[in-house]
This record gives structure tokens, C-alpha cells and sequence, in this order.
């Protein structure tokens, strides 16, 4: 949630739509999506943020009904601190605006030990048997995200609308191997979760350290909450928690007891949590445990080798909502290099499958 540097402060009708104070807010830094500010308000804590115009404000009616269900469910989450109208947003100038109330804990930018990637696979577990039996009907979702055939498409388009460009060499060149990988890979299977996080990025997580381990306090960050397949949801979450390497960094490397530990801990909290929608429920049943362990094993892949085809696809057509001015003369070069980053990461994981499995196999049935 990176302010940029001519970011102006809280406008005055915000400040008065949720009772804010008339100054004290401090910029937050760590995303690049959202504009973000802490402030102390009569209400509490809150984090106040200018959102993304890629989210409909409807949206939050979505995070609305699902942070009230996993407070009823006894999970501690972010909530929306409504306006004096009683909504969960507000806009101005064309913008978008929204408060919730800001719990302490500490989010991190890279693992700190596998026990992390651990607790927070506990974490995620509990919190998708707690949501997997919300009654809502989500709103304005963001459609195709992990559409892989239709991503693929779009990375052809490009390569043929682009010729002339100068990166189209190293790009077609790495088009044609990720389209060979996604092509081999199987794809997910069994019913979606009926909620998912979908952005589960390491600090997107809040921890609290203590003696006998890392506790995770919450999942912020909700913007990304739709159905979606376990794959995507955990493929992606390793994708952050066990790449040792940066994301600009052309050679991944993988850490395999981060990976073994978070896959056990998901299947065994999955195994104890109550909360499932029962037999005759319209909800997805819960995930089988065969399930769970292709997630584990192949989500990782197929999600990293997706990504790398869209920032392959940005690096043709110059887009990005956040790029290294400093490092790189232009969009394209950074996604280039986020690109051949991102493709590091399925040759890498491939190479953990194995262990994987045998790791999970011996974490026994759910």
C-alpha cells in the first residue's frame, strides 16, 4: 500500500464522512496498490485508504458480509468502519475511500523460518473452514484472474501486436517456454472454495512472535476475497512464503521445509476445524485431503508460470501499476526481468515435488 511521493493528504470530506480528526495521519508504506494512511480516531485505530479504482466500490459489500461472519466465528479480522451515513465506502473526487479499524501485529516482507509459513497455513485453514459457510452473493468480482487459457491469449496478442518492440526477442523466447509448462501441468480440480482469500502474499499476514512459536492475528488486505480453486489460493501463498529469492530476482530458490511444514499444517487444522457445510448445504464441500496435496504440489507451478505470463504480456505492453523508476528506464524492462523472476519459480518448484508429496503423504488423511 505505497503512498507516492506527491500524494496528497486526507481530503476534508473524507475526514468528515468517518469522523475523522483534522490531521494526524501517517502514510503507510509496503503495497502497491492502494494508498494508505494510519490515523487515531475517537473510534480507535484505523487505516484509511484511498482504493484502487481496478476494485468496485461495491466490493465492499463482499468484505462487509464476510469480516462480520468471521467475527461471529470467533476470528479476529480487519473490519470496515462505516461512514456517518452507514456506508462501507465513500467517494470523492472520483475515488474511492474506505476506514477500517487497524490491529497490531507485525507483517513481514520475507519468511523469517518455516515455523511462520507454519502458523500461517494453520491460520488459512481456520479461516477457510470459518468462511466456507457464508451466505452471500458476492458482488462485482474481478472475473478471470487465474483464467490461464485467457492469459495465455493475451500474451499471443501481444507478441503479435509488438513486433517491432525491442524486448519482443527475450519475450517470445520465454513465452514459448511457460506456454510448454502450463500446457503439461494438471490443471486444478474439485469444487472451489466458496471463499478465498486470493491475495495470500506474506505480509498480507499479521503474526505475533512468542515463546513457544509464531501466532498469525489476522489476514488483511481483502480486496482480492472471491471463490476461487485451492491451487490458486495456496499455489500463490507459497509462491510468497517459500520463495527464498526476491521477486526481481532471476533465480529463484525454493524452501523446501517451509513448504513441507505449511502443506502438514493446512491438512491437519483443515482435519480439526468443525465449521463445514454439511451434506445438503449449497456450499462446496470441504476440500478432500487428495485435494489438498495436488494444491500443495502443483498450485505453486501452475500459478508462478501464470504469472510470469502476465508480467511478460506487461513487459509488451509497458503496463504495470508499479515499477522501478530508479532501476529501469521503463515499464517493460521491469516486467521483463519480474517475468524471467516469476518463470524461475516453476522450474524450481518442479524440482520439490517429489519431497513435497512424500512430505504431505506423511502428514496421514484428514
Amino acid at each position: 500500500m505505497k503512498n507516492p511521493a506527491n500524494e496528497s493528504a486526507i481530503p476534508d470530506p473524507v475526514r468528515r464522512a468517518f469522523g475523522l480528526p483534522p490531521a494526524g495521519e501517517q502514510a503507510l508504506s509496503g503495497g502497491l496498490i492502494n494508498s494508505t494512511w494510519a490515523i487515531e480516531s475517537d473510534a480507535g485505530p484505523l487505516v484509511i485508504q484511498r482504493v484502487n479504482p481496478i476494485f468496485a466500490p461495491e466490493n465492499h459489500h463482499n468484505i462487509q458480509a464476510l469480516t462480520e461472519h468471521l467475527v461471529r466465528r470467533g476470528l479476529r479480522t480487519p473490519q470496515l468502519h462505516p461512514t456517518r451515513e452507514r456506508s462501507p465506502y465513500f467517494v470523492h473526487a472520483g475515488h474511492t475511500w474506505r476506514a477500517m479499524t487497524r490491529l497490531e501485529g507485525r507483517a513481514y516482507e520475507t519468511l523469517p523460518s518455516p515455523a511462520h509459513a507454519e502458523a500461517a497455513a494453520r491460520f488459512v485453514a481456520r479461516w477457510h473452514a470459518s468462511a466456507a459457510d457464508l451466505d452471500h452473493e458476492f458482488r462485482h468480482l474481478r472475473t478471470g484472474v487465474h483464467d490461464t487459457a485467457r492469459h495465455l491469449a493475451k500474451l499471443t496478442r501481444a507478441l503479435d501486436e509488438h513486433e517491432t518492440h525491442p524486448l519482443r526477442p527475450r519475450v517470445g523466447k520465454l513465452a514459448a517456454e511457460i506456454r510448454a509448462a502450463l500446457e503439461a501441468l494438471p490443471g486444478p480440480h474439485g469444487a472451489p472454495l466458496p471463499v478465498a482469500h486470493g491475495d495470500l502474499k506474506l505480509n498480507n499476514l499479521l503474526f505475533e512472535e512468542h515463546a513457544e512459536g509464531p501466532r498469525v492475528v489476522a489476514l488483511i488486505d481483502l480486496d482480492t476475497i472471491a471463490p476461487m480453486q485451492l491451487a490458486h489460493e495456496m499455489g500463490d501463498a507459497l509462491r510468497s512464503w517459500a520463495n527464498v529469492s526476491g521477486e526481481d530476482d532471476t533465480e529463484a530458490r525454493i524452501d523446501l521445509e517451509a513448504c513441507a511444514r505449511a502443506g502438514r499444517a493446512y491438512l491437519q487444522a483443515r482435519a480439526q476445524e468443525a465449521v463445514n457445510p454439511s451434506q445438503d448445504s449449497t456450499h462446496p464441500p470441504a476440500p478432500t485431503s487428495t485435494e489438498i496435496r495436488d494444491a500443495f504440489v502443483h498450485g505453486p507451478e501452475l500459478i508462478s508460470a501464470e504469472l510470469a505470463a502476465r508480467f511478460a504480456t506487461d513487459a509488451l505492453e509497458e503496463t504495470y501499476f508499479g515499477w522501478d523508476h530508479e532501476r529501469f528506464e521503463r515499464a517493460g524492462a521491469h516486467n521483463l526481468v519480474r517475468a524471467e523472476g516469476q518463470w524461475s519459480l516453476p522450474l524450481a518448484f518442479a524440482d520439490t515435488r517429489a519431497a513435497k508429496r512424500l512430505a504431505l503423504d506423511d502428514a496421514g488423511a484428514p
